[in-house]
């Protein structure tokens, strides 16, 4: 399967004529957060592949339309906050939203609260393990694990439960957004391997080739 994953800003040979010659040969898109919804539509309907979504911290729960419509989401595109999907036999699971750096913001989550979210998760895991033979292939984030890609700064910090996922139930890879990297810049990195997965920063925009699972 080939994935066109985005995150954070607004790639113009993307957002362009060009993206149908770029891109036609993926068979998902995956937004990893703060991207206009605008943007994640022109890509569903250019393309028309099935496109999952998470929410970055800066995503706002209304956005408006030039003819005036309020929309909560991108039209066309599937949220997985907070589920486990299935999609040609890989199973995705969301966990959007950054550390919680200003009180009541939306799309911020205490260490605890993303602990939480993971919790609910619990049964779906396991139910994959039973009928999959594994919990799970790809976790979508918008915000990396802790020590991984992250920043010390308080907006960036990544999520410690994160790693906990990884080592519990070893998806294949964890696709993120939230810091921005210039690929061989001061040492900055897009990937990493922590034990079983491959940490994935796809800032603004990757196109991962994974194979399916045995058996299928």
């Amino acid at each position: 399967m080939k994935i066109l994953a985005l995150s954070d800003k607004v790639v113009e040979t993307i957002y362009s004529r060009h993206i149908r010659h770029n891109y036609s040969d993926v068979d998902l898109v995956v937004g990893c957060g703060d991207l206009p919804y605008y943007y994640l539509e022109y890509v569903v309907s250019t393309l028309n592949k099935r496109t999952l979504f998470v929410r970055g911290n800066h995503d706002a729960g209304v956005q408006y339309t030039a003819d005036g419509r309020r929309l909560t989401g991108p039209e066309g595109a599937e949220s997985i906050e907070d589920r486990v999907v299935c999609v040609k036999g890989l199973l995705f699971m969301g966990l959007g939203g950054s550390i919680r750096y200003k009180s009541r913001a939306k799309e911020q989550y205490t260490e605890a609260e993303m602990r939480t979210r993971v919790l609910r998760l619990l049964p779906h895991l396991f139910w994959n393990r039973l009928r999959h033979g594994r919990f799970v292939d790809i976790l979508v984030t918008h915000s990396p694990p802790f020590r991984i890609h992250d920043r010390q700064d308080p907006a960036h910090i990544g999520f410690k439960v994160f790693r906990t996922v990884m080592q519990r139930f070893q998806p294949r890879y964890l696709l993120h957004g939230h810091t921005h990297i210039w690929v061989n810049h001061h040492g900055e990195q897009r990937q990493t391997v922590f034990q079983n997965t491959t940490v994935l920063n796809v800032f603004p925009a990757y196109v991962l080739e994974i194979e399916p699972p045995k058996g299928m």
